[in-house]
């Protein structure tokens, strides 16, 4: 059902140690604007970046769930994105002092806890949300996931297991709208077969697991279960966390069967590439800008305007804009006419209008612009053409008086035609 984005009300602040390198971590959940989403700083590093909780910053990784922006990492955040999922907490900014967040006692409720503590509030602006309308599915092996279009309100998760003999393997539904989330998925800790224990131990995980926060399956002593199907019940956590990278909130029926990270990422990807399409062609939303209203915000004008609009504005965390790209461009009539190519640099230059105009929402009583100061770790992955239309996403990664940077990526469709990580001087006019 349609409601407005949630955040906190106070700080709080949390200690543990990390399930898998072991190691103490401290961590502080901080109250975020609308629009933020779920953002992760790295307070242990002298000049940290955002990380935000999206499927485009994923890596891979076994058995957790890793973000990386600019080469710094966050890892082990499904479990308090599963807390944010099932207490929708959709704006939240995370403080944590390592590249691991702590696991406690291998659940959610402390995370869950933490939260209620802070006071959750309702903000002005809606929450984004995705209702599927045609099937899609991903499978590995014999493990799958197929996502289905909503029987109801809200989602729905069914999950089949595998499971060692002695443990219950039937399926386990979860909806949330009617569910309790607190009590039927927050309680389940993870778990670990028997026979893996060594294997993981050897590729460095599982430093800081114990008999309290972490399920053996399949020893010679049965695990005691804190809660009915509680190995079931921690992979729908696990999803739940993930989903969270999507960005929006989902309605739809999923029918998940022995899937885990990988699987759950994969089909985060595709979920989000169809929100992307959408957005596309629903035009601007109300935090978004139609060509006369940039001609405003930023002073480019044609032959250099390189941005037909903008989608949408999120505070000074994210802009996404979009360049029709035609047969007229002034610069296929000297660029390669017979075969043309849009130049990788004036894609460059669309991320920067765009960029442009998210930083230039934080400079506009200052006194100040942004000037384009340096242009690192560029890629470029495909070619635009003619009929093509470039989506140009830029989120910022660090902004103060003096500077702003931000990762800029361009796609056409689901396909990623260039990358970068632009940086800009804040002068005086």
């Amino acid at each position: 059902m349609p409601r407005n984005q949630r955040s906190l009300k106070n700080a709080v602040e949390l200690e543990g140690v990390a399930l898998h390198s072991g190691r103490p971590v401290k961590l502080r959940l901080e109250p975020a604007a609308a629009g933020s989403g779920v953002l992760f700083r790295r307070s242990d590093l002298d000049d940290p970046v955002d990380i935000p909780a999206l499927s485009g910053h994923l890596i891979h990784s076994a058995r957790r769930t890793v973000l990386r922006v600019d080469g710094q990492e966050v890892g082990m955040i499904e479990h308090l994105l599963a807390a944010c999922q099932g207490l929708g907490v959709d704006n939240l900014l995370v403080l944590v002092d390592g590249d691991e967040l702590p696991g406690f006692d291998g659940s959610v409720l402390a995370y869950a806890e933490a939260l209620q503590k802070g006071g959750i509030v309702e903000q002005k602006e809606e929450r984004p949300v995705l209702r599927l309308e045609e099937p899609l599915f991903v499978r590995d092996g014999d493990a799958e996931i197929v996502a289905l279009p909503p029987s109801g309100p809200g989602l729905r998760v069914r999950y089949q297991p595998e499971l060692p003999a002695g443990y219950d393997a039937g399926p386990v539904t979860f909806d949330s709208e009617g569910g309790d989330f607190l009590a039927e998925i927050a309680p389940a800790r993870t778990f670990v077969r028997a026979e893996e224990v060594e294997e993981l131990l050897a590729a460095g995980f599982g430093k800081g697991a114990t008999a309290e926060n972490t399920l053996v399956l399949g020893g010679p002593e049965p695990a005691e279960l804190r809660i009915d199907r509680e190995p079931t019940r921690h992979k729908i956590l696990d999803l739940l966390g993930d989903l969270m990278l999507l960005g929006a909130g989902l309605e739809a029926d999923l029918l998940a069967c022995r899937s885990g990270h990988g699987l759950n990422q994969e089909l985060v990807r595709l979920l989000r590439a169809e929100l992307e399409q959408r957005e596309l062609a629903a035009g601007p939303r109300e935090s978004g800008y139609e060509l006369r209203e940039l001609l405003r915000i930023i002073p480019h004008r044609y032959p250099f305007l390189l941005v037909d609009r903008i989608l949408e504005i999120e505070g000074t965390r994210r802009a996404v804009g979009v360049k029709n790209v035609t047969i007229n461009e002034h610069y296929f009539q000297g660029h390669w006419p017979d075969h043309p190519v849009m130049p990788g640099v004036l894609q460059l230059e669309a991320m920067a209008q765009v960029a442009g105009a998210l930083l230039l929402r934080k400079l506009e009583h200052t006194g100040k612009v942004a000037v384009l100061a340096s242009i690192d770790k560029v890629r470029f992955r495909g070619a635009v053409v003619p009929g093509d239309q470039l989506r140009i996403e830029v989120d910022t990664l660090r902004l103060n008086r003096h500077r702003g940077q931000v990762q800029g990526c361009a796609k056409v469709g689901r396909r990623t035609v260039a990358e970068a990580i632009l940086s800009f001087a804040l002068v005086d006019v």
